[in-house]
């Protein structure tokens, strides 16, 4: 749970995570970071550290640049850890549901849509008598 708690500290920043959306679809190198993130490259190297160190990024050398990548298992970790809470609010969700289903007036289409062409119909005749 330690690495766990680290790893959301981690993403609480928005620049991280637009990092990590970044590398989502690929490797980056820094300098492609710093113009979808929008930072100076010291900033982004800086960020890229912190998730270098909580494990959500690697990092591989090509020549002279450096190409990070996304690690997803610390993130996997987090979505295990998140089941229980998605289950219980997708119960609370289906819970309400029900309660409107069984409480809830049925609508009659036939009449929405009276009321919405009667409503147009009354909007037409005072903008008509308006303009005379």
């Amino acid at each position: 749970m330690a690495s766990t708690l680290t790893v959301l500290e981690v993403i609480a920043e928005p620049t991280r995570r637009r990092i990590l959306d970044a590398v989502r679809s690929g490797e980056r190198s820094v300098g492609e970071l710093v113009d979808e993130v929008g930072m100076h490259q010291p900033g982004v190297s800086r960020h890229l550290k912190v998730l270098r160190d909580a494990g959500l990024v690697e990092v591989r050398r090509d020549a002279q640049r450096r190409l990070y990548r996304l690690r997803p298992e610390p993130l996997m970790e987090i979505d295990e850890w998140l089941e229980p809470y998605r289950r219980e609010w997708a119960n609370r969700l289906d819970s309400l549901e029900r309660h409107l289903e069984r409480t809830a007036d049925p609508i009659d289409p036939i009449a929405k849509n009276h009321r919405t062409k009667d409503s147009r119909m009354t909007k037409d005749s005072r903008i008509t008598k308006d303009s005379r």
